[in-house]
């Protein structure tokens, strides 16, 4: 063969490679819409399987006015940043200056981990707000935030008939759903939360977030007080909820208390939390706390009288580190195997039962924690104890999964275009030698199984486990928030 006769030979080969390997991407692209297309219509089914009969629902504490930017456009880098990361590890417990910042975001977002921070430098706070609505490229816009108005928005909106323990302004309040109803008086300012987004693959300097998410940095002086609980408390009675959710205690977290004064005003938590009918459920959602103290005073005063604990993957971690070792955990795996996301659920579930079991005839108004659900960014896993009140596991799952796409594509509609699969097509239930492995299925894309936990000297406990798949948004609009929205989609179907 000549050496012409050659070259034309390898072009050839080579056009036809490529087109093969465009065929074939194209292939695999029409397989994957395919699945993730009966994937969501099988959702769906579950999702409206059952109809929402106007619960009732009392949330609180606190609101505040959510300041989102773009993270990388807003903190340009610049060789001052490099110099200052180029220093240390970057994780700051006490940020008192903007280079406390910097190097605290810098340890979250190289890790894809959400935060919540609190900052005593209010100049300093209050300047950051002033060049983020400045800056037309990090895109800043205003919204409703706090825990408790976002969980009680999204129960309204899925049909339950919510009372809200928040004081906001009345420019705030214009942003409430008029069908939530408002206890706390009107003030004057709102406490205002900076909320850095980022998505996958972003990059600052040297540093790449390895998925989407979000630093949140504040400076509130009403919500650590949990200043609207009295007024909130004065409109429970004759109310009678089938829910009362407690959320936004992470507000407390490292504020300067007055001695005794943040441990008063989580005894009154607890006592309006026992105040409640045993009928009532009562749901407890956790957040990104970072103060040891904080989460000791909620393991003693807030958790014993719970039924249900809502989560991410980072707060199941550090709860469960709290439990067994006394220590923090600031970071956890953004995107954990199921199995290790269940035998953390289960060592929580175990742990902090096993004091339920120990203090009840002595303590009468604890409850036991009867449900855990667990948010991430791949899967929806929910743990109830069988025949307890929480009801239609299965469906709560799959209308979490459905939340989570539509809430961070910012969209009604879940276009299976616009999402991705994480989720194996088979995973272990645990990390143990021998576990069972659960594949996964397109037509039933829930999966649900029994098992028996044991407690020494008491009778077994009987519990359900249900996993649904994350179909993940591709662009991701907004995460700050999915947490809030995420729980009360899955508490709706469970309540009543």
């Amino acid at each position: 063969m000549g050496t012409t006769s050659y070259l034309t030979f390898l072009t050839a080969l080579s056009v036809f490679a490529a087109l093969f390997s465009v065929i074939y991407q194209a292939y695999l692209a029409s397989n994957d819409l395919k699945s993730l297309t009966t994937i969501l219509q099988n959702l769906k089914t579950l999702e409206h399987e059952f109809q929402v009969d106007k619960p009732r629902v009392a949330i609180g504490y606190g609101s505040c006015s959510d300041l989102y930017v773009k993270a990388v456009e807003f903190l340009n880098f610049t060789g001052r940043v490099e110099r200052l990361l180029s220093q240390d590890t970057f994780n700051v417990d006490d940020i008192a200056s903007e280079d406390d910042f910097l190097r605290s975001f810098a340890y979250y977002f190289q890790r894809g981990a959400a935060a919540e921070r609190f900052t005593a430098n209010k100049e300093m706070f209050q300047h950051l707000v002033i060049l983020a609505k400045k800056s037309q490229a990090a895109e800043p816009r205003w919204a409703l935030g706090g825990n408790a108005p976002v969980i009680g928005s999204r129960l309204a909106i899925e049909g339950a008939d919510v009372v809200l323990g928040a004081k906001m302004s009345a420019k705030l309040k214009s942003h409430l759903r008029p069908d939530v109803r408002l206890t706390g008086s009107l003030i004057q300012d709102d406490d205002i939360h900076l909320i850095l987004e980022y998505k996958t693959g972003d990059e600052w300097g040297t540093l790449r977030s390895p998925r989407a998410n979000r630093y949140i940095l504040h400076n509130d002086h009403h919500n650590p007080f949990i200043s609207s609980l009295e007024e909130f408390e004065q409109a429970l009675p004759g109310f009678s909820p089938h829910l009362f959710v407690v959320s936004g205690l992470q507000m407390m977290d490292n504020y300067f208390y007055e001695k005794g004064v943040r441990e008063a005003r989580i005894e009154r938590v607890r006592n309006q939390m026992k105040a409640q009918s045993q009928d009532t459920l009562i749901h407890f959602e956790m957040a990104s706390f970072v103060e040891l103290e904080l989460l000791q005073l909620l393991l003693k005063d807030v958790m014993p009288y719970s039924d249900s604990i809502g989560m991410n993957e980072q707060e199941l971690d550090n709860l469960r580190q709290v439990l067994e070792s006394g220590k923090i955990s600031l970071v956890a795996d953004s995107n954990p195997r199921v199995a290790l996301s269940l035998d953390q659920a289960r060592a929580v579930f175990i742990m902090l039962n096993k004091d339920y079991f120990k203090h009840r005839s002595s303590d009468p108004e604890r409850r036991m924690i009867s449900r855990i659900h667990l948010h991430t960014l791949a899967y929806q896993a929910i743990l109830v104890v069988k025949d307890s009140k929480w009801k239609h596991t299965k469906n709560a799952a799959a209308k979490a999964s459905l939340t989570a796409h539509r809430h961070v594509c910012a969209s009604t509609i879940v276009n299976p275009d616009a999402a991705y699969r994480l989720l194996d097509d088979s995973f272990a239930t645990s990390t143990q030698e021998g576990a069972n492995r659960i594949p996964f299925s397109e037509a039933d894309p829930v999966s649900c199984w029994d098992e028996t936990i044991t407690f020494g000297g008491q009778p077994p406990v009987e519990i359900h486990i249900c996993v649904a798949p994350v179909l993940i948004c591709k662009v991701a609009k907004q995460t700050a928030g999915a947490g809030d929205n995420i729980s009360g989609a899955g508490l709706i179907l469970q309540i009543k």
